[in-house]
């Protein structure tokens, strides 16, 4: 078909016997739709090319030769039939309907699984130009999943699929024919993406530790452990959610079922638990949910208690503190299951604090310190010590203390008050004295190096002062004392603090007459007010407590008396006569004065007196004889010396004034009687005679 228009394909021979010579022949190609593509020479017959074939659109020609014979009259007409077959020429290229192909198979399929099927196209007539071969090619260096049937074009799966593995395969499709002369072959290309699509055949897997960590001290809501599962499926298939299954009964944590956060939900204690065993489910979104568990095991730690790693979880040692630098503090040893390089072990400490003050030999483990210590600067230091590629140790040291701290009190002295009423016993102070130093070092101990009185005493451990006996304002209302706080050191000074104690007064003590009964005097006919006696009552109390007001508690009805409140001076409130009351306690008992002596305060307290008050008499009563006249009849024979009579005076006056003197003044010129000035009696001291005087007319006066 490639052959060129204008070349002589071929020329029709007439047959030698019936040639002649000069013989006149006319060749022609009877005309119809096929014969345009040839063209005949009609003078010598040769066949040529008019125009180009194409074995595609026409494969084979019938031409109908007229061979017109002029030698012959009339002239003689032959025909013959030519067949042309048109070989076909190898030139049409394979080829695809699309540049770019992009397929999607889901990861489960089976082996031979058929994919897609290629169908490329190739314009050649002949079956070996035309008959395509397909070929596969991947365009990295990986193993090809994949197969192509060479003849069908069918893309089958040749390995299992795993889009976890392989999320999608780049090939090239190539479409050859088969001409027979292998330089003559055509081929073209399809670049093919097959997506693996994802299908849920992955469970979460766990790829955080199943062990973890806590310290008993956290707050609520401290981050205990993050849970990570990784699910390698696609989208929801590999969105992983969170649950706890069991092990958390007691709802002492709680998961972020989106995050995988596990913080803790309430406080924890060790000694209570120590071991959680949480069993934690990993969930997929995909249809249907594929899952994974884990037991996760929470310790709650109780002091720096976590590795495994050294021989102790926990070093405690201890060392002295004001030592030199290069004191040998500790050696932690470790183990590694691993063999060769990676059980060796350098040691080093993990920067924290405190830690520049200790130098660790990283061969050996031994740790020592770089500078002197002071425990009163740092007690406790808690080291983390870690060989390579492994986890932590904890050290924890304590600087063992020297007494190079005396007590200290927060003050110079105190002054307190307190009630006289205290109950013996009772606490009045808790002193305090800090001392730096630690232990016995650090112990503290009271005492009061001061005359109490008896009253205080001080807890020798504690520095709580007590009283040791009742209070009494009255007696001592102020102590003075030093209270002195000291160590078990022999040559560190102590620590003095002074203590000054009021005593407040309470009212324990009622007003005390000096006497329990006074005797007073007034002269009869005083003027009113006429101060009488002035009385006193003591009140040991202090303040209102101690001040006195004064009343006549009885014996005053009609008022006669009256009292200073504030003095205490008794006075008269009438004039009063001797003759009338002689005295208020003896003849009317109901006039005998009780004094009553009250305190201010609360509640007042009293006592009482009783005053016994003597109305002195007077002279102003004369003397009053029984009788006006007295009428006596004697015998005249009475004998001398005889008894007359007696005259009788009384005087309402008292003591001398109420001392009657009598006397004769008149009546007696002759002697004939004696009168005893004391009694009244009157005597005869003459013979009496009748005849001579028969009356005698005596004057007696009273005095």
């Amino acid at each position: 078909e490639n052959f060129k228009p204008a070349q002589v394909l071929n020329s029709l021979k007439w047959p030698d016997n019936h040639l002649a010579t000069n013989r006149k022949l006319h060749f022609s190609i009877a005309k119809d739709e096929d014969d345009v593509h040839f063209e005949i020479d009609s003078l010598t017959g040769d066949l040529f090319l008019s125009k180009e074939l194409d074995y595609e659109t026409a494969s084979h020609f019938l031409l109908q030769v007229i061979i017109k014979d002029y030698n012959h009259n009339p002239p003689q007409n032959n025909t013959i039939f030519l067949s042309i077959d048109v070989e076909d020429q190898n030139d049409h290229s394979p080829y695809f309907q699309d540049d770019f192909v992009v397929i999607g198979v889901e990861e489960n399929v089976p082996v031979g699984t058929l994919v897609y099927t290629f169908n490329a196209k190739d314009g050649d007539g002949s079956f070996l130009n035309s008959k395509i071969q397909y070929s596969l090619e991947m365009s990295n260096m990986g193993a090809n999943p994949f197969l192509i049937h060479p003849s069908y074009g069918t893309l089958t799966t040749a390995f299992p699929l795993d889009r976890e593995i392989t999320r999608s395969v780049i090939l090239t499709v190539s479409a050859a024919d088969q001409a027979i002369n292998l330089t003559d072959r055509r081929l073209d290309s399809l670049a093919v993406k097959i997506v693996i699509l994802d299908i849920n055949d992955n469970s979460p897997s766990f790829t955080s530790s199943s062990l973890s960590y806590v310290l008993e001290d956290v707050e609520v809501g401290f981050l205990v452990h993050r849970i990570i599962a990784k699910d390698p499926d696609e989208g929801r298939n590999g969105q992983v959610t969170y649950h706890i299954l069991s092990g958390n009964e007691n709802k002492a944590f709680v998961l972020d079922k989106i995050t995988g956060l596990l913080t803790t939900a309430q406080l924890l204690d060790r000694e209570i638990q120590e071991r959680y065993s949480l069993t934690i489910m990993a969930l997929d979104d995909g249809s249907p949910a594929l899952s994974a568990t884990q037991v996760l095991t929470v310790i709650v730690l109780d002091v720096n208690d976590e590795t495994p790693i050294f021989l102790k979880q926990l070093y405690k040692t201890a060392v002295r503190e004001n030592q030199d630098p290069g004191e040998f503090v500790v050696k932690v040893e470790a183990v590694d299951r691993d063999a060769g390089l990676n059980s060796l072990l350098r040691y080093e400490i993990l920067p924290g604090t405190g830690y520049e003050k200790f130098k660790m030999n990283s061969d050996s483990g031994e740790l020592v310190t770089t500078a002197s210590l002071d425990r009163e600067a740092q007690e406790v230091f808690s080291i983390k010590g870690s060989p390579s590629r492994s986890s932590t140790a904890q050290l924890y040291l304590t600087v063992l203390d020297e007494n190079d701290h005396n007590p200290l009190f927060a003050k110079t002295q105190y002054q307190i008050s307190v009630r006289e009423d205290l109950e013996e016993g009772s606490a009045i102070l808790d002193l305090f004295a800090s001392d730096e130093d630690d232990g016995p070092n650090g112990k503290v101990m009271y005492s009061l190096i001061d005359d109490t009185f008896g009253a205080f005493a001080i807890d020798s451990a504690t520095g709580s002062i007590v009283t040791t006996k009742a209070l009494d304002r009255e007696t001592k209302s102020q102590y003075t004392f030093r209270a002195v706080a000291s160590d078990c050191s022999t040559h560190l000074p102590r620590s003095t603090t002074v203590m000054t104690v009021l005593i407040q007064d309470v009212n324990d003590n009622v007003p005390k007459f000096e006497q329990s009964c006074y005797k007073a005097s007034v002269w009869e006919g005083q003027s009113p007010k006429t101060d009488i006696i002035q009385i006193f009552a003591t009140d040991l109390d202090s303040g209102l407590n101690g001040e006195t007001e004064y009343s006549i508690l009885s014996g005053n009805e009609n008022a006669t008396f009256l009292i200073d409140s504030a003095r205490g001076i008794l006075a008269t409130n009438t004039v009063l006569d001797h003759e009338s009351t002689s005295s208020y306690r003896e003849t009317a008992s109901s006039h005998c004065l009780v004094l009553l002596a009250s305190d201010r305060g609360t509640p007042s307290l009293n006592s009482t007196a009783t005053v016994l008050i003597t109305v002195l008499d007077v002279n102003d009563n004369p003397p009053v004889f029984s009788s006006p006249e007295y009428h006596i009849h004697v015998k005249e024979s009475i004998p001398v010396g005889s008894h007359i009579t007696e005259v009788s005076a009384n005087d309402c006056d008292t003591g001398t004034n109420a001392e009657i003197t009598y006397a004769m003044i008149s009546g007696n010129d002759r002697g004939h009687f004696r009168l005893d000035g004391k009694t009244g009696s009157v005597d005869l001291m003459k013979k009496l005679d009748y005849e001579d005087t028969m009356k005698f007319t005596l004057i007696i006066q009273a005095t």
